[in-house]
């Protein structure tokens, strides 16, 4: 499972012109794409980096602060580019394995107290954010 986290002020994801998830203050932004061979297993270990990743202001996580996060699915994360120019997504794991996995991270968050927002797996998103200085990290499981 990767993850890209982004430190913003606010964020925002909108389907067909509606918003269906946003945060309106400090707190992460992440793109979640999940691998073909990952499992139930790397669930939890997700959402306890994601939700205790120090990069929020004064090196303190969302944890720490209650800082919201907003989880987008990004099955593009595992795109292959070594070779030519056309990116191979077969390192991706299916829709059908990876929406669960997905919503399994976002259930644990919010099994740990975080204020979590979607967008909607699958869809045709439009993602919005103010980053914050920029700050952004890869988290890997």
């Amino acid at each position: 499972m990767r993850a890209v986290a982004a430190r913003v002020t606010r964020a925002a994801v909108r389907v067909d012109g509606e918003v269906v998830g946003a945060i309106d203050r400090p707190g992460l932004l992440v793109l979640l794409g999940v691998h073909r061979e990952d499992t139930a297993a790397a669930v939890p270990v997700m959402a306890r980096k994601l939700h205790e990743l120090r990069i929020l202001d004064g090196e303190r996580s969302c944890a720490d602060t209650g800082a919201p996060l907003l989880v987008v699915s990004q099955f593009t994360l595992y795109g292959q580019t070594r070779k030519g120019r056309r990116p191979s997504w077969s390192a991706a794991a299916p829709p059908e394995r990876a929406q669960p996995l997905v919503e399994a991270v976002v259930a644990a968050l919010r099994e740990r107290g975080a204020p979590v927002a979607t967008g909607v797996f699958g869809a045709a998103m439009a993602v919005e954010s103010v980053n914050d200085g920029p700050f952004t990290v890869l988290v890997e499981v």
